[in-house]
């Protein structure tokens, strides 16, 4: 594989399908994105491979939503790990790139050697879908349970969406000879799209979580087991990259099935975050309120958590009764 193939596979997502079954999916690469990511912040160990989990579950969830504007999806936990937040934003006009950005909020005393997804406790994941102005937001929800935040997505599509789904993950540091060491990730999402089963339209069963298996039977079932049994094949390498193309990849584990590739879809690291937005926010209080909010120094600060942009300002010109408001 060239360097130039490699680069050209780096931060995208693949759509694709299996024309001979009922099944759609995602490959994605994460390159230079996750490291946009990681590097705002100096995360431990554990908490960069939660974030960089979820960051690579965000570019594949979002890229099969018909978007206008964002996708985020949420962990709030009682673990160590507070809580993790990503972003994903729509492609503003044809041929763009979408953008996605991400944090995590943690004890650091907390933490211990175990592996990641055990510095999340009890709470739940969240998906959010937010279509813009005038539109009414979505939000889903399901427990923390499973050995990873993909089984909580895959959780989540299976009682949520009545869509079974899998993924498989790959993500860790990356060295290669004549680069420094940093993140990779890559990935595969499936996804059968049958209606859904009696078991699902009667709310029937013992109340325990749904997985795939309960939403597929007859030929769709031992079509589903089939193609999750040549998924399980799959090595770290052939994810990660960069000795696979997706294309490749996708013919070696599902050639019988006949895949159709779409048009890939760029990602970057970007966050929304700007001085005008953090003054549109303050724009609703007065300025007895902003004089709480103030430093010693009189100043107003704002911290983006995305990105760590730092900003500095003066209370007299924010609030609904500034003085000297910049655009005046």
């Amino acid at each position: 594989m060239t360097l130039g193939t490699q680069i050209a596979w780096d931060d995208t997502v693949l759509p694709f399908q299996l024309d001979v079954v009922d099944m759609r999916g995602r490959v994605a690469r994460l390159d230079g994105v996750l490291d946009g990511i990681l590097k705002q912040h100096e995360y431990p160990p554990q908490v960069e491979a939660l974030v960089a989990e979820m960051a690579l579950l965000t570019a594949l969830i979002g890229q099969t939503i018909k978007l206008r504007w964002k996708l985020s999806l949420q962990v709030q936990s009682k673990g160590p790990v507070r809580m993790i937040a990503t972003d994903y934003y729509a492609p503003q006009a044809e041929g763009e790139s979408a953008r996605i950005r991400a944090y995590a909020s943690y004890d650091a005393d907390r933490l211990d050697d175990s592996v990641p997804f055990d510095q999340v406790g009890d709470g739940y994941f969240a998906v959010l879908i937010d279509q813009g102005e005038g539109n009414t937001p979505y939000q889903g929800i399901t427990s923390l349970d499973g050995e990873s935040l993909s089984a909580c997505a895959e959780a989540y599509f299976a009682q949520s969406e009545q869509l079974p789904t899998r993924f498989s993950l790959s993500f860790g540091k990356s060295s290669t000879p004549g680069s420094a060491e940093h993140w990779r990730a890559g990935g595969i999402m499936l996804q059968h799209m049958p209606k859904a089963s009696p078991f699902v339209a009667q709310a029937e069963g013992d109340g325990e979580i749904l997985t795939a298996a309960d939403l597929v039977d007859g030929e769709e079932g031992e079509n589903w087991n089939r193609v999750n049994i040549l998924l399980d094949t799959v090595e770290d390498l052939e994810l990660i990259g960069p000795s696979v193309p997706p294309t490749d990849l996708l013919l070696r584990l599902f050639h019988e099935e006949q895949p159709r590739v779409f048009d890939p879809q760029g990602v970057t690291f970007g966050c929304t975050c700007s001085e005008e937005r953090v003054r549109q926010s303050l724009s609703i209080y007065s300025a007895q309120d902003l004089q709480k909010m103030t430093t010693d120094d009189g100043r107003i600060t704002a911290d983006c958590q995305f990105c760590s942009s730092h900003y500095n300002l003066d209370p007299k010109t924010v609030g609904f009764d500034a003085e000297n408001p910049p655009n005046a």
